[in-house]
């Protein structure tokens, strides 16, 4: 059976970059301006706060593992009232050993195992608009065990490292994300997939992208009207059926271009359009140079 969620993160393509330990004591508080790569942290003991922009705070615990697909502004603090001291991510990736916050001395009130990770796939920002703006999962213990084997396989030199970083980058993410897969979660492809009606209907585009699928077909599949069907997935997955149907295509052929993988004429075919004209009048459109262009531009 198609895993739509496995599709996304395959043609995101993440590969690790960075991972370190973090922990605080004290009166401490840190802002972090907007990063835009994806990051995510492990408590190992003690808690703090946590509020991304736009965003609720949360408070984390041991135990407690967060996923930021885009990593927004955010504050990070313990528990006594601390005036922020502002953090430019990109400077602090570089820093060397523990980050350190507040008290330098002395047993830490927090300990943490944080890192993040880029995506090489060049459809990253519409297939990150899929996710979550911000994964939080509380006493998982399998993300505990892929954490300490990411940090420790990130930590040494061994042979089929970067193999080893990327395998478990995306477990993790997968893993992670699976858990938000239900109807309460924010409009994306895992509240859609946790609907098992849309998911349905998702998984049969995934697995037959180049169909001339309808929306009454669609509908059919869901098991829905073909007005129930509209509304409930643009509810649930934040767009049209058809706008989501055309943004994969569109992420399969550029992927195709980008890889060399066939002429314009069989991607044209394999994501269900009748000719290359039609499909580079639709690429054109979508993307905003025509597919050959683009191709020629992805191999440099």
């Amino acid at each position: 059976m198609v895993d739509p969620l496995s599709e996304v993160i395959g043609l995101l393509r993440p590969r690790a970059v960075f991972t370190k330990g973090i922990s605080g004591a004290g009166r401490w508080g840190v802002r972090y301006a907007d990063f835009g790569h994806p990051s995510f942290a492990i408590v190992i003991e003690g808690s703090c706060r946590l509020a991304l922009d736009g965003q609720p705070p949360l408070t984390l615990e041991a135990g407690d593992f967060v996923l930021l697909p885009t990593t927004p502004g955010f504050t990070m603090s313990g528990f006594e009232p601390a005036v922020p001291t502002f953090i430019d991510p990109d400077l602090a990736t570089t820093a060397d050993g523990e980050v350190r916050h507040g008290r330098q001395d002395g047993p830490p009130d927090l300990r943490m195992l944080g890192g993040y990770f880029l995506f090489d796939g060049e459809d990253a920002g519409l297939l990150v608009s899929l996710l979550p703006a911000q994964v939080h999962v509380r006493g998982v213990e399998r993300l505990s065990v892929l954490v300490k084997l990411l940090i420790e396989e990130a930590a040494g030199q061994y042979a089929g490292r970067e193999l080893v970083l990327t395998k478990l980058i995306e477990i993790l993410l997968v893993e992670s994300l699976r858990q938000t897969q239900t109807p309460g979660a924010s409009a994306g492809l895992l509240r859609g997939l946790g609907d098992a009606r849309l998911a349905e209907a998702i998984r049969k585009m995934h697995a037959d992208p180049a169909r001339p699928w309808t929306i009454v077909e669609l509908a059919g599949v869901a098991a829905l009207s073909r007005s129930a069907f509209f509304d409930r997935f643009l509810r649930s997955v934040g767009m049209p059926p058809m706008e989501y149907l055309l943004s994969w295509r569109m992420a399969l052929a550029k992927d195709m271009l980008r890889r060399r993988e066939a002429d314009i004429a069989e991607v044209a075919e394999r994501v269900g359009y009748g000719s290359a004209s039609t499909f580079s009048t639709a690429f054109s459109r979508h993307v905003g140079q025509p597919p050959g262009r683009y191709a020629r531009a992805a191999a440099h």
